[in-house]
């Protein structure tokens, strides 16, 4: 992989930066497409070289990656949802939105990759070089976990994984046993919030992969921000899945998480041990 040079497809928030830190610790310098209205003109700045794009322009974003000499890129950072429904696409966005029976994130992204593939770019997970940011397994941030956190996860997990293999969403509020929330195209901050409300307090929200889930752009992330949703939602515990969730700026979830009494555990699998 590093024989290759690498393109960075940078999204909005400091994911793309870390992902950046990550591949400048290894003496690698990444190529980046940035996005007009999504990506920090600081991450944009970090390109060597760098170009920016508009939403939708396939074709552009694949003359900058082959004048860079790019065959491998990773994409990094959310793109506004609503944009993902707004194109302005050039005409090779154009020619494989026509192809597509669904227009959704997953197909899209889908497509785009089939589109780099012919173009000879290959996408790589999008954890690479930030492996170290990785949930790891057990108590993570805040208090110790509550007593009835296996029996909670027991009943949620396997509630949030068929929920996210139905591709509703991700990430669901519980408590004693009852389904407060389930998260749909508003998000999980917005998911913790309506759930804690409803639950009132000692509330569990947990937050997993789908089985078919692309880690190449779809990776599940927690934040500074994820934490301050969970308390204003008065959710007590946040239970995301190990190995395969990053989390961002991790000392401050952990500051925060001590604060406002969240605790965070990873996990794996239905049980706590």
């Amino acid at each position: 992989m590093m024989k290759q040079k690498i393109g960075l497809v940078a999204g909005r928030g400091v994911y793309p930066s870390l992902v950046l830190d990550g591949a400048k610790a290894q003496g690698v310098a990444l190529a980046v497409a940035a996005f007009e209205g999504e990506t920090d003109s600081r991450v944009a700045s970090r390109g060597q070289p760098n170009q920016w794009l508009k939403v939708g322009q396939l074709g552009g974003l694949i003359s900058f990656f082959r004048k860079a000499g790019v065959k491998e890129v990773i994409f990094a950072g959310q793109i506004a949802p609503k944009r993902l429904f707004d194109l302005r696409p050039d005409l090779k966005a154009l020619w494989i939105l026509a192809r597509l029976k669904e227009r959704n994130a997953e197909t899209l992204f889908g497509a785009v990759a089939k589109e780099l593939a012919r173009a000879g770019i290959k996408v790589l997970p999008a954890t690479t070089f930030v492996e170290d940011h990785l949930a790891s397994r057990g108590h993570l941030a805040g208090p110790k976990p509550p007593r009835n956190l296996a029996a909670e996860i027991a009943f949620g997990w396997p509630l949030a994984k068929s929920i996210a293999r139905l591709h509703i969403g991700q990430s669901l509020v519980v408590r004693k046993g009852t389904v407060m929330a389930v998260e749909g195209f508003d998000g999980t901050d917005a998911t913790l919030k309506r759930g804690g409300t409803l639950a009132g307090q000692d509330a569990v929200a947990i937050k997993v992969t789908s089985p078919a889930q692309d880690m190449r752009f779809d990776v599940p992330v927690i934040g500074p921000q994820t934490i301050l949703a969970a308390a204003e939602g008065k959710v007590g515990t946040l239970v995301i899945e190990a190995h395969k969730t990053l989390i961002l700026e991790a000392e401050e979830v952990r500051k925060l998480a001590v604060r406002h009494k969240v605790t965070v555990w990873g996990q794996v699998g239905k049980g706590t041990k």
